[in-house]
């Protein structure tokens, strides 16, 4: 959890050049509660999401999430799939299943099963919501390709 909270803070500092007393101010503690936080590596469930949206990433939910053993993907989103977009998940589902079988059979590292499955999985994710949104469609607030 420690190492969570400083790459946040690491990753606020060098992205949105806002160092802790900036992320304090923003979700309302002082920046000794966000040192007093890493130090015990122990931060209030209620500050998280804050904490996180000041800092502009997930290290903390991504680390909770990898402790509980549970697959964290971000859910994209939702649009319209083309031809083009089905069949590269049915490349992807088709190349996690030849590393898997791959991988069983001894002649691949788990590591280049894993990616493929998790590729696959994200894209399947990603037609998930696209199918969650068709159910319930929000309004179009967000461009996907302003320029």
């Amino acid at each position: 959890m420690r190492q969570a909270i400083r790459a946040c803070l690491d990753y606020a500092e060098h992205h949105q050049n806002a160092n802790a007393k900036r992320i304090g101010d923003l979700i309302q503690v002082s920046e000794w509660t966000i040192y007093k936080w890493m130090s015990k590596g122990s931060i209030p469930s209620e500050r998280i999401p804050p904490f996180e949206l000041a800092c502009g990433c997930h290290y903390i939910t991504e680390y909770l999430g990898h402790t509980a053993q549970k697959l964290l993907v971000d859910i994209p989103r939702g649009k319209t799939a083309s031809q083009d977009d089905l069949l590269s998940l049915q490349e992807q589902l088709n190349r996690a299943i030849n590393r898997l079988t791959a991988f069983y059979r001894d002649d691949i590292e788990a590591a280049d099963a894993l990616s493929a499955v998790s590729d696959a999985m994200s894209s399947l994710a990603g037609h998930r919501q696209n199918v969650v949104k068709h159910q319930a469609p929000e309004l179009a607030l967000f461009e996907e390709n302003p320029e």
